[in-house]
């Protein structure tokens, strides 16, 4: 069995947009890019419903799950207490799905294995925004600020047109990687385990790659990801 991966096209944010961004991402990955990925991927009875962005004018599908969702929005809020810990970074949040497996016992593993099939890699760089500095002088200070909502708007822009090139990029993907999808076995939304990895805390710079080696520890090396 295969195992598909995409890499997401990096977005450039502020704290503040971190959790409209990933409901966008996550719930098309809230914003945002996980959810509609999830949609996309939510292969048992789906209720689908539309959903605002509160910061973009973009609209994205959710599938209706309330567990579902409260998982995303635990990730959202582990991901930004890792923010607030490593300020201007830039970090990546995956999503896997995979199919569990029995095996027989190593020295290195037990029994349970984790066929990947599909990996996301969304890919962010958290900025500090621009503070600028106090004016005495009127006109100076106004001028100031005008500066810093025009460099504002043009930097949320510039964002909203990086989220639509992801949901572009997920369509794509999603239409044209099929074949690898195992077979289905059962009714829910998501027919298919799956797990969402935020950084860690100890790691430098990516801490998926840490949670990664910890998992393949616990449950051995998943022979086909790739």
């Amino acid at each position: 069995m295969n195992c598909e991966a995409c890499q997401l096209k990096e977005l450039v944010l502020e704290p503040v947009e971190i959790r409209e961004v990933l409901r966008y991402i996550f719930n098309l990955l809230n914003a945002g890019i996980l959810h509609t990925i999830v949609f996309n991927r939510a292969l048992g009875l789906v209720r689908p419903k539309d959903v605002d962005c509160e910061l973009f004018e973009i609209t994205y599908v959710q599938c209706g799950d309330p567990e579902l969702e409260k998982k995303i929005e635990e990730k959202i809020d582990h991901f930004i207490g890792w923010v607030e810990k490593h300020p201007n970074r830039k970090s990546q949040v995956s999503l896997s799905f995979y199919e569990v497996k029995n095996k027989q016992p190593t020295w290195f593993s037990n029994k349970i294995e984790r066929l990947y099939w599909e990996q996301w890699h969304i890919n962010l760089h958290v900025v500090t925004p621009k503070i600028h500095g106090k004016s005495h002088h009127s006109k100076a200070s106004a001028l100031s600020r005008e500066t810093a909502m025009e460099e504002s708007s043009s930097r949320r822009a510039a964002l909203e047109s990086s989220l639509r090139d992801v949901l572009f990029q997920v369509i794509k993907f999603v239409n044209e990687k099929k074949d690898h999808i195992p077979s289905i076995s059962n009714s829910e939304v998501i027919s298919f385990p799956y797990e969402i990895t935020i950084p860690s805390s100890s790691d430098s710079s990516f801490g998926w790659h840490t949670d990664v080696i910890k998992r393949m520890l616990q449950t051995g090396n998943p022979s086909m990801l790739s």
